[in-house]
């Protein structure tokens, strides 16, 4: 038998409310919008929490985002998150486990049904202005069955979400080992062997290296507005052009700056194991240019292929060279235009440039095509979840 039970008979509002102690740490904890759960912020001291209201968490706890619980923001407690805090942002409820499995209700919310529903106890406007009102809670009812099917459908909904997982950590451990065998690949071309056999030469002395334009600058006179690459367009490989935004340059300044199809375009800095970073420009955007936080680097066609010199500086080979010269803090690392002047470059013979360009891009189109499956697998598995979760709740897998 299936009953609508008002959401205000299956939760009870219990609020921990915690006198701060100026030197004691705090980890707070928030809860994730689309069904994602409960994450963890890094701890801080009661005297960094300042006046903020804290509240303590249990295991068990049913816990709501106020300000997005219209995007599915709900999470179910665990141990781990038992003794941590929340903020009046995540108010904490008790599960009336008389006649309700609290992992059958954060299943339930996970559905559009109980996503909308949730929307409907959540007036104003999208974003932060659309806020849950608690008081509301009693409007929403939840497809109850009994507790025994209650639980055989938390079974089936977890052991097929184990699978999903598993099917997940396949797909994404055949990308892992298509990487590494890109990068095991490169570091046996180029082993001491290949650097014995041909004439090396500094890359400032085979190259033209520019540093971009710096953004603020005050111009005077005729200028033009440019599309430009910022460090975050500059990925390992391949450009991410989905968003690209526009500096203002003097027009004399458009030949000094401006892209062509060639260019190798490299990142002055970022996480130390990401020196190195950079890929070919192949003249994706008209008229483009770069900023001063990254350099282009210009080689003659005719003497080097330039996806070759890509391919021995983001090989193991050239990584450490851009590690060791790098200036490193904790995080983070750089290297200036003298040091990537003085990176040495081998020179092969022009026809085998090309042909190590082409091995090493087989090996690159096997790992986008197992990228691509990935995003096609992990599609398909969430909307078989998704579909699973919707039959659960429209009473279809009951008494199966």
């Amino acid at each position: 038998m299936i009953e609508n039970v008002s959401l205000g008979n299956i939760l009870k509002l219990e609020r921990r409310r915690v006198n701060l102690d100026p030197d004691t740490l705090y980890t707070e904890i928030g809860v994730r919008s689309f069904g994602k759960g409960i994450f963890h912020k890094e701890p801080r001291t009661g005297l960094e929490v300042g006046d903020k209201d804290l509240y303590q968490v249990q295991e068990g706890d049913f816990i709501l985002q106020i300000t997005f619980a219209w995007e599915g923001a709900v999470g179910l407690a665990s141990k781990q998150e038992d003794g941590m805090y929340c903020s009046t942002r995540f108010p904490t409820f008790r599960v009336n486990t008389a006649i309700c499995e609290p992992k059958y209700l954060l299943f339930y919310f996970k559905t559009p049904d109980g996503v909308a529903q949730l929307g409907n106890i959540s007036p104003g406007s999208a974003g932060r202005n659309r806020v849950l009102s608690v008081k509301r809670i009693p409007e929403v009812f939840v497809p109850l069955p009994p507790l025994d099917e209650q639980r055989r459908i938390i079974a089936h909904i977890e052991a097929l979400a184990v699978r999903i997982a598993e099917a997940r950590g396949l797909r994404q451990g055949a990308v892992a080992e298509a990487e590494a065998l890109l990068t095991a690949t490169k570091k046996a071309l180029f082993n001491d062997t290949f650097f014995n056999n041909f004439p090396a030469f500094a890359l400032g002395n085979i190259a033209e290296i520019q540093s971009g334009v710096t953004l603020g600058r005050e111009l005077s006179g005729e200028t033009i507005t440019l599309p430009y690459l910022r460090v975050a367009n500059v990925q390992d490989g391949y450009f991410d052009l989905a968003e690209i935004k526009e500096v203002s340059i003097r027009t004399s300044e458009f030949d000094k700056w401006q892209l062509e199809i060639g260019d190798i375009l490299l990142t002055e800095g970022g996480d130390w194991d990401k020196l190195g970073r950079g890929a070919v420009w192949q003249g994706e955007i008209s008229n483009c240019i770069h900023q001063n936080h990254i350099f282009r680097v210009r080689v003659n066609p005719q003497i080097f292929n330039p996806y070759y010199l890509m391919a021995l500086i983001s090989s193991p080979y050239g990584k450490q060279y851009f590690q060791n010269a790098s200036k490193q803090t904790t995080n983070l690392a750089s290297i200036n235009q003298r040091q990537l002047k003085a990176f040495q470059v081998v020179q092969p013979q022009l026809e085998d440039q090309y042909q190590i360009v082409e091995y090493l891009h087989h090996i690159q189109m096997r790992i986008i095509t197992l990228k691509r499956l990935q995003v096609e697998t992990t599609a398909e598995l969430d909307a078989l979840l998704s579909s699973v979760l919707d039959r659960a709740f429209k009473g279809e897998l009951w008494g199966q």
